[in-house]
């Protein structure tokens, strides 16, 4: 009985050590395959990686795309915890949108991300003086959209949403939004949608731009009157310090019923870019245009940019002055005159001295 039991407790042993060099062996891989891929002394130099989940997309098509990306050793160890975690909570699932990850996480950390939809906060900006399809074309190419995609959502805003919206385009082809979706720099949640954008950018003019016309105790503007004119000073006005006057300049034109004469109202009305080497011919500001300032007294039908809050200050506080008139240099600073021979005195010194510039370099 004796050997036979010492027998027995041999093959136990030898048994549970045979499964404890596999449970070690087990464990040993799991913590190979699923630690970071990046050593605590290298996490400094690790770049980020920005994955994209796409709606519908599988667990198993994530593991592919973590693996081909570099941020996890293996498909396997993947579909493991996946499934492991998919036990524990069956009404889980991993998010779609896109996620900032490192290969200093390991996988579990990176699976918890996209389980939890961590996503990343994408940013944009918008410039000052931007009409909407500029805006447009440039969500096109960050690739958040496309361009079509953000106009149609533009036109999908209705006045119960913002009662202090214009009703309607003053014509089909031009954005009721014009003007008003506010230039700033923006954070929003991924995947980004056109409709989010546009809310949030007519939720900061609200914030921003809307209190400083209703703190206005004489509003001798419009709310739209406002924005209009203001778009324009954005477009003419380089140097901030100018911004004022020019504001002043379009103020005393108004005021005496003389067409305001601005080149970028001309540039928008027919999809125009004058540079200096192509400034605008006769032709172009002598062709009829309810945008065309040089034909039209008053303001265009609408504005014809997003301004941004200097120049909307600066259109309800114009410097108060007698120019009548200004020209641009090529500096980004202007020339103002008084009278009509002061300004084409002023318009000929700019151009010869352009020739005389362009004529020295060759």
């Amino acid at each position: 009985m004796a050997k036979r039991f010492s027998k027995g407790l041999l093959f136990v042993a030898i048994v549970l050590a045979l499964l404890g060099t596999a449970t070690w062996q087990t464990w040993n891989w799991w913590l190979t395959t699923t630690a970071p891929l990046v050593s605590n002394s290298a996490q400094a130099n690790a770049k980020p990686i920005n994955l994209r989940v796409a709606p519908g997309t599988s667990a198993q098509e994530i593991g592919q795309d973590l693996k081909a990306l570099g941020l996890i050793r293996s498909d396997k160890a993947w579909s493991l915890w996946t499934r492991w975690t998919t036990f524990q909570d069956a009404k889980g699932g991993f998010q779609a949108g896109t996620y900032q990850l490192s290969k200093t996480q390991s996988l579990s950390e990176i699976a918890d991300t996209i389980w939890a939809g961590k996503v990343t906060q994408l940013g944009f900006t918008i410039p000052e003086g931007w009409s909407i399809n500029e805006m447009a074309q440039y969500f096109e190419q960050q690739g958040f959209f496309t361009a079509k995609d953000f106009l149609a959502a533009a036109d999908r805003v209705s006045s119960a949403q913002y009662p202090w919206l214009p009703v309607a385009s003053p014509m089909p082809e031009f954005s009721k939004l014009e003007g008003y979706l506010f230039p700033d720099t923006y954070q929003i949640a991924s995947p980004v949608q056109p409709d989010a954008v546009i809310r949030q950018m007519l939720d900061r003019f609200e914030q921003v731009a809307l209190p400083i016309y209703q703190q206005q105790p004489d509003k001798t503007l419009t709310l739209a009157q406002w924005v209009n004119l203001a778009s324009i000073v954005e477009k003419e006005a380089v140097v901030p310090e100018e911004r004022t006057r020019i504001a002043g300049v379009f103020t005393n034109r108004l005021e005496k019923g003389m067409p305001l004469a601005s080149d970028p109202t001309v540039e928008y009305a027919f999809g125009i870019k004058q540079t200096p080497d192509r400034p605008l011919l006769y032709r172009e500001v002598e062709t009829p245009h309810p945008y065309n300032t040089y034909i039209n007294p008053g303001l265009p039908p609408a504005a014809i940019a997003s301004p941004g809050k200097a120049s909307l200050e600066a259109t309800l506080n114009p410097e108060n002055t007698d120019y009548l008139y200004f020209v641009a240099r090529y500096d980004g600073t202007h020339v103002f005159s008084r009278t009509l021979t002061e300004h084409q005195a002023a318009q000929t010194a700019i151009h010869d001295q352009r020739d005389a510039e362009k004529s020295s370099s060759q």
